[in-house]
């Protein structure tokens, strides 16, 4: 992978947007309160582009969406302290923080779709809601808010007229 940040993780994001330009959101189930667009780690030989769909469907169930989209840098952000020990010790390896790879998608069907529980991995959501970047930003955890500030700016151009939030799905949805 070209231009790898060294000592990071190599990670892809997800910013998923339905037709009234709403980013897709999830809150975590190990960290109450913290809302984050899908991300996940990129496999050995795996291409960021084909991490992005893999990681969408297995935490959400999402198989209809297309890329739009790219953040041409690889961002990164480092893990405080106590999420760096837990991370490094599940991981098996001594990373700083993660550096990703940001798609922009588009949902082509409906959000019938979403399943948090699909089977295909241990779920890490427990509900969902679309929201407007603003939103996305403000209920980020800490440590990646200037990630999510950087994704947002470069997206902008893609988020016609104005997000407007929907109310909480849960996971059984």
């Amino acid at each position: 992978m070209e231009d790898l940040p060294q000592g990071y993780r190599p990670n892809v994001g997800v910013c998923l947007i339905n037709s009234h330009n709403q980013i897709f959101v999830a809150s975590r189930l190990n960290v109450p309160g913290a809302w984050q667009m899908p991300q996940g780690g990129i496999e050995d030989g795996e291409e960021p582009k084909l991490a992005a769909i893999r990681e969408l469907q297995e935490e959400t169930g999402i198989a209809s969406a297309e890329i739009i989209a790219e953040v041409p840098k690889w961002l990164t952000y480092d893990f405080p302290p106590p999420v760096k020990t837990k991370v490094n010790r599940l991981w098996g390896g001594e990373w700083h923080g993660q550096a990703q790879k940001w798609f922009l998608m588009q949902l082509r069907d409906d959000d019938i779709e979403v399943n948090l529980a699909t089977g295909e991995a241990d779920p890490e959501f427990a509900e969902w809601k679309w929201a407007s970047p603003e939103e996305v930003v403000e209920e980020a955890i800490d440590y990646k808010r200037p990630t999510y500030e950087e994704v947002m700016r470069t997206f902008k151009p893609y988020f016609q007229g104005s997000a407007i939030s929907a109310k909480c799905k849960s996971a059984k949805w």
